[in-house]
């Protein structure tokens, strides 16, 4: 899940660096995506020490459930004629990349709870 956890890092990243650009560099709000991606990235190489592994992961699941309850949120807050194309392009992304994420992240955390099951103690 740590390769996992930095494409998406790599995702929100790029998608919040290509709305601020589109949008002419106009709003720092449109970099929004790539602030939870920066962390999703950070959180990721963590990950990668097996010593981090479970807790990083667990806050990457954290940070990107927030995320998508801020999408959703402001997706849900003002009606999409009130806002760019740009703008609800991003929030909708940025709400379907982190909902999926934090999908694969409980499917994980689930195997990998029924593998430390079916192990015998140690």
């Amino acid at each position: 899940m740590a390769y996992t956890t930095i494409v998406f890092g790599l995702l929100l990243t790029a998608l919040g660096l290509a709305g601020y650009l589109l949008a002419g560099a106009a709003s720092v709000t449109a970099l929004i995506p790539a602030f939870f991606g920066i962390v999703l990235l950070v959180l990721g190489f963590l990950a990668r020490a097996e010593s981090m592994r479970r807790h990083a992961m667990h806050a990457a699941a954290a940070v990107a459930l927030i995320g998508f309850i801020g999408a959703v949120m402001s997706v849900l807050r003002a009606p999409f004629a009130t806002r760019s194309a740009l703008a609800n392009f991003s929030q909708v992304a940025m709400a379907v990349l982190t909902a999926a994420f934090v999908f694969l992240c409980v499917k994980s955390f689930r195997a990998a709870r029924r593998a430390r099951a079916a192990s015998p103690p140690r």
